[in-house]
C-alpha cells in the first residue's frame, strides 16, 4: 500500500531538493539503514544526526535489500510503512528508498556534506566503494555512539518472549 508521504522522494526529487539546499547555503546530512520497528535507539540516532547539520535525508533499504541483509523474515514492516514512520519524525527531512546493495549512486548524486553511521561502524567497516564515493564528494564521515540496550533484533526477541509473535 502506498501511504501519503511528502518526505518520500525519488532519487531525482531528492537531487533537486539537494540543489535547492546547496544554493541556499544549507548543509545536507545523509544516513542510511533499514529502520524496521522504529525504537528509542533509532530516534536518538536520527535526532543526533539531524543536530550535525541543517537537513537530514535518510536512504532507506528497500524490502529486497533488507531481506538480502537480514534474511527472509525481515523486514517486519514494508518499505512504504518504514518510510511513512520516518516521515512522521520532525528530525527527518527527506527519505529515498534505495534498491542497490550499496549506497554509491545515492552518495554521488546527493553529495552530502556529512554522512552519519551508528557507532557499530568504523571507517574500516564502511563498504570500500561507499567510502570512496564519500571521499570523492568530500563528505565528512561521522560515527555516532549507540544508545545502549536498543536494537531491532533485541526488540523482536523481546516480543517473541512475551508471546507476541
Amino acid at each position: 500500500m502506498k501511504l501519503p508521504n511528502p518526505k518520500l522522494f525519488t532519487l531525482e526529487q531528492a537531487v533537486a531538493a539537494r540543489a535547492r539546499l546547496r544554493s541556499a547555503g544549507a548543509s545536507l546530512v545523509l544516513t542510511n539503514g533499514i529502520f524496521d520497528l522504529l525504537h528509542t535507539g533509532h530516534l536518538h540516532f536520527l535526532q543526533q544526526a539531524r543536530a550535525l547539520g541543517g537537513t537530514l535525508f535518510v536512504a532507506l533499504n528497500s524490502d529486497e535489500s533488507t531481506r538480502r541483509l537480514k534474511g527472509p523474515a525481515r523486514p517486519v514492516q514494508s518499505e512504504q510503512e518504514r518510510a511513512y514512520a520516518l516521515g512522521a519524525l520532525a528530525c527527518v527531512d527527506g527519505i529515498v528508498i534505495f534498491r542497490a546493495p550499496r549506497l554509491v549512486g545515492e552518495i554521488l548524486a546527493l553529495r552530502p556534506d556529512i554522512y552519519v553511521k551508528a557507532g557499530d561502524y568504523t571507517l574500516e567497516k564502511l563498504d570500500a566503494d561507499e567510502r570512496t564515493a564519500l571521499q570523492q564528494v568530500a563528505a565528512r564521515i561521522e560515527f555516532l555512539p549507540f544508545l545502549p540496550g536498543f536494537s531491532t533484533t533485541a526488540l523482536i526477541a523481546k516480543i517473541k518472549t512475551a508471546g507476541g509473535i
